[in-house]
């Protein structure tokens, strides 16, 4: 870690005069680390809300396809359907859950990895960037969710905007938003391939597309 990148990481330790302490107050932004971690707790925070919502939404699946199961043997074709709508409903919820579960992870994991100025700067445009996609496909599933991965990229935003007005680093929007698309895609492809792999088939009766969510309302 560079000494400069270490003074603005990190709090001061030595003692300051009472004049000195006036001037970094008004025109040095708080130490970047603690803003750094405290958004690190947050997020991480958001994402063990999210495990637990995908385990609720993963109960009421098996729940509703019990009743599928049960109403196709008894040849109750019309029950059996509506109840493949509401799994349908419960899928779409399921894919958008876990989808932003490992989106959100992997923004975590490059957070937590930080050590340079130009890391930051690197890492923060794309992880604002996968927060605020994340925060508006939550909409309507989990507004808390919503709400508090809005605050989280706002804090970012704040800490990225410091460290560029501390060290002059400018960023390549391409770059960030390519990133950030590459992150997103990763995550739905995993997200595709884990509900393919967990989720059972509905009897083959009833329409496929209906139980992988991906029906009609």
């Amino acid at each position: 870690m560079s000494e400069r990148f270490a003074r603005k990481w990190e709090s001061k330790r030595e003692e300051t005069s009472f004049v000195d302490s006036l001037r970094g107050a008004v025109k040095q932004p708080p130490p970047l680390k603690p803003r750094m971690d405290y958004a690190i707790k947050r997020l991480d925070l958001q994402i063990h809300k999210l495990d637990k919502t995908a385990e609720r939404f993963s109960q009421k699946d098996k729940a509703l396809f019990g009743k599928i199961v049960d109403a196709y043997a008894k040849h109750d074709n019309a029950h059996a359907n509506i109840y493949a709508k509401e799994l349908a409903e419960v899928r779409k919820m399921e894919k958008i859950v876990m989808n932003s579960k490992l989106a959100l992870d992997q923004v975590l994991l490059r957070l937590q990895t930080v050590t340079e100025f130009g890391d930051i700067v690197a890492t923060l445009g794309p992880a604002i960037g996968v927060l605020r996609s994340v925060k508006g496909g939550l909409v309507g599933v989990l507004p808390e969710a919503e709400n508090e991965l809005g605050d989280i990229s706002n804090m970012l935003s704040g800490l990225m905007f410091d460290v560029g007005q501390s060290s002059g680093l400018s960023l390549n929007f391409n770059s960030v938003n390519e990133d950030a698309a590459k992150i997103l895609a990763e995550a739905a492809t995993v997200a595709e391939q884990k509900i393919s792999a967990n989720l059972p088939e509905l009897p083959s009766g009833l329409s496929v597309s209906l139980a992988r969510g991906k029906g009609t309302n």
